[in-house]
């Protein structure tokens, strides 16, 4: 039975019962005169009773406010009293005052409209009476429903309490956005009927509120796959100097996620779809040439398809990593984002490289952080064969130990090349991660190069030429 036709038949009722009431004292009272018509068929009782019954929405109304402030003043008394009690009482205040007055009007005009009559069926006032009844309803309890959601997020707060670890924080504001999404449009599912629609449209309602129900249940799949995400992730810090197992894991969930976002969407919009007759048959057709449609679709689609593929052999090879340094296509950067088809490389001059996936499945590229992000950086200079190596050996030593970017774990100075004009020194220095090997390798240049300016400036590299002073031979 209809939920709103049950109250209407429960108002009808108490109102002609009030109305026969309050008819029959003010007879006794007044006199048959009441009975007499002042506006149409409405006479000087039925106005009396609309006033009664307007003065006892009022004595409602007015009972209703005491007893919620009275609770709110109880909950402010006691600093002790949990504050989502609080924001029950004043939550519930306005839709509670403004439904008392959707009823209560309702109820002091209905022995007025039951008078009304139509030679075809319901007055039409009558019949717009009930629809702005049914409206006004169902606009009052969704704003209830919308929000007792604030109310049940700031319930869970108190609930996970400081106690609830690192997961309190992260569950808690999903769970709330989740309840403000699922409790209206509850509330729409189980309010629509109220609107008394016609016949014809039930199927639209119903279909619509099909579409609704798979909108939030994939609502909540995003959501709950999110929340894994930040689980998963809360325990490693990318950001720290050694954060190999960080970038591991990072990459894992990254793609896992998108994976899992992109089958939840497919599957939406395909239940969606299936909900309307026309599609199913469509779909049924398409099956009963998949073959061709395959064929022809995995013709058109296979490098998309073979990038996906390499995502997943990605995140369980995992060559690559979040934030690992690379060298692709001559190209120095660090790994940015990883999808499911293609990898952004951002370069160290702040420009974005875009490589497909499939290029660091079958191309070779260089990798600089694969096992660590500890790095050995050189430095080459040429030099004159006088420079006497022994004596330079403890300069260098210096220069590098005076690099604060040096790491301490290594150093070295050898000559690693000859030529006919000049050898060439190498200087051989260790740095915590790529981008101080940089900075330590442009800084051990500068003072080696400032060292043999200053101190062996004769043994820069030089050109050689030999004079024949020989006599020319007498003619």
């Amino acid at each position: 039975m209809n939920t709103t036709m049950t109250g209407k038949s429960l108002l009808d009722t108490l109102a002609a019962s009030l109305s026969a009431l309050l008819s029959g004292l003010l007879e006794e009272l007044c006199g048959p005169a009441v009975h007499r018509p002042v506006v149409g068929s409405v006479s000087a009782a039925d106005l009396s009773v609309l006033l009664c019954l307007v003065g006892f929405v009022l004595l409602v109304n007015g009972l209703a406010a005491s007893y919620l402030r009275r609770k709110l003043r109880q909950a402010g008394a006691h600093p002790e009293s949990r504050a989502w009690r609080v924001q029950l009482w004043r939550t519930v205040g306005p839709p509670l005052y403004l439904l008392i007055w959707v009823y209560g009007v309702y109820l002091a005009a209905t022995p007025i409209l039951m008078k009304l009559s139509s030679d075809q069926g319901p007055h039409p006032v009558r019949e717009l009476f009930d629809r702005l009844f049914d409206v006004g309803v169902f606009a009052v309890l969704f704003w209830l429903f919308f929000k007792v959601t604030h109310v049940l997020e700031a319930f869970l707060k108190e609930w996970a309490g400081p106690t609830s670890g690192k997961l309190g924080p992260l569950v808690v504001p999903v769970v709330g956005r989740s309840l403000r999404v699922i409790v209206p449009v509850l509330g729409l599912i189980f309010a629509l009927p109220m609107i008394g629609l016609p016949p014809e449209s039930a199927g639209v309602l119903a279909k619509g509120s099909s579409i609704l129900i798979i909108g939030v249940v994939a609502y909540l799949l995003f959501q709950a796959v999110g929340l894994g995400e930040k689980a998963a992730l809360a325990r490693y810090d990318i950001t720290a100097a050694d954060n190999l197992e960080a970038r591991k894991v990072y990459t894992q969930v990254h793609v896992l996620s998108k994976t899992l976002y992109v089958i939840i969407a497919v599957f939406t919009v395909a239940s969606m779809l299936m909900l309307f007759e026309e599609v199913r048959r469509f779909g049924t057709s398409l099956l009963a040439s998949a073959g061709v449609v395959g064929i022809v679709v995995g013709f058109a689609a296979q490098r998309t398809i073979a990038n996906l593929f390499a995502g997943f052999q990605l995140a369980l090879t995992q060559p690559i990593r979040l934030d690992d340094v690379v060298i692709v296509e001559g190209e120095w950067g660090r790994i940015e984002e990883i999808t499911l088809t293609y990898v952004v490389v951002r370069i160290w001059d702040d420009r974005r490289l875009v490589v497909p996936l499939s290029h660091f499945i079958e191309q070779p590229f260089q990798n600089w952080t694969r096992v660590s992000a500890d790095i050995l950086g050189s430095v080459f200079v040429w030099a004159d064969y006088t420079l006497p190596i022994a004596e330079v050996r403890p300069a260098v030593q210096r220069i590098v130990e005076s690099c604060k970017d040096w790491d301490r774990r290594f150093w070295n100075l050898q000559v690693t090349d000859t030529n006919e004009r000049a050898m060439q020194l190498r200087v051989l220095a260790t740095a915590a991660d790529a981008s101080k090997a940089w900075n330590l390798r442009c800084e051990i240049r500068e003072k080696l190069l400032a060292l043999l300016q200053q101190q062996y400036p004769h043994s820069l590299p030089r050109m050689r030429a030999a004079l024949d002073q020989t006599p020319p031979a007498p003619a």
